[in-house]
C-alpha cells in the first residue's frame, strides 16, 4: 500500500479534518487525523494493521497495549495481526495505570501502540508503566505520527504514515490570535 493509498483512505472516511483543534498534547492545530472514523470499520481497520505489521521489526510480541481512549480499537487490531493479548492502559488520578484485571508478565514482551502520535506524551507513560511491571518494550508502533519521525521512545518505532501537521503552543496559536473557535475532537466541545 503506498501513501497515497493511506491518505484517500483517510479522506474517504472523512478523517482529515480541517479548523483549530486542541490536541491531546496541549497543543493547537489547523488539522485533525480522527482516526476513530477509520477504524470504525473493521475491514478499514484489519487492512491498514497488516500493512502496518508488514513495517514492525520485531513479530514476536506477546502482548500489544495502547493507551485509552485512541489506543483500544487499534491495540486490539494489532494484537489479533500479531496473535498476542491486547490490552490498554488508562489514566487513574492523573497516571497511566492497567485496571480491570490485566497484567503484564515480567519478561513479556510487548508492542506499544497508539492510533496518532504528535509529542509522545501518552506513549511515553505507558513504556514507561510497562518497564515498571517487568515488561520489555519491544517497539512502538502507530498508524499516524503528526511529528514526521522527530519523537523518540528508546525502542524502535514504526509509523504507518508520517505526516507533518503544524501544531502550536497556546499562546503562539494564530488560529486563537484570529479568534477562531477551538474544538477538542473526540467531542464537540468548544474552548472559549
Amino acid at each position: 500500500m503506498e501513501r497515497e493509498d493511506i491518505l484517500n483512505i483517510f479522506k474517504d472516511n472523512k478523517a482529515m479534518l480541517e479548523g483549530h483543534f486542541l490536541l491531546t498534547s496541549g497543543r493547537h492545530s489547523n488539522q485533525y487525523l480522527q482516526c476513530a472514523l477509520v477504524l470504525q470499520k473493521p475491514s478499514v481497520a484489519e487492512k491498514l494493521s497488516q500493512e502496518l505489521c508488514k513495517k514492525i521489526e520485531e513479530q514476536n510480541v506477546d502482548i500489544v497495549i495502547g493507551p485509552a481512549i485512541g489506543g483500544i480499537t487499534f491495540a486490539y487490531e494489532m494484537a489479533r495481526q500479531l496473535g498476542a493479548l491486547a490490552l490498554f492502559a488508562e489514566r487513574e488520578e492523573g497516571a497511566m495505570t492497567l485496571r480491570r484485571g490485566f497484567t503484564i508478565a515480567p519478561g513479556a514482551r510487548v508492542l506499544v501502540v497508539e492510533d496518532v502520535i504528535t509529542t509522545g506524551g501518552s506513549v511515553r507513560e505507558v513504556v514507561e508503566l510497562v518497564k515498571k511491571l517487568g515488561g520489555q518494550v519491544v517497539g512502538v508502533a502507530s498508524l499516524v505520527d503528526r511529528s514526521n519521525g522527530k519523537v523518540e521512545f528508546g525502542c524502535p518505532f514504526t509509523s504507518l504514515l508520517p505526516i507533518e501537521v503544524v501544531s502550536y503552543s497556546p499562546e503562539d496559536c494564530p488560529l486563537c490570535k484570529e479568534g477562531k473557535p477551538i474544538v477538542k475532537p473526540g467531542s464537540r466541545k468548544v474552548k472559549k
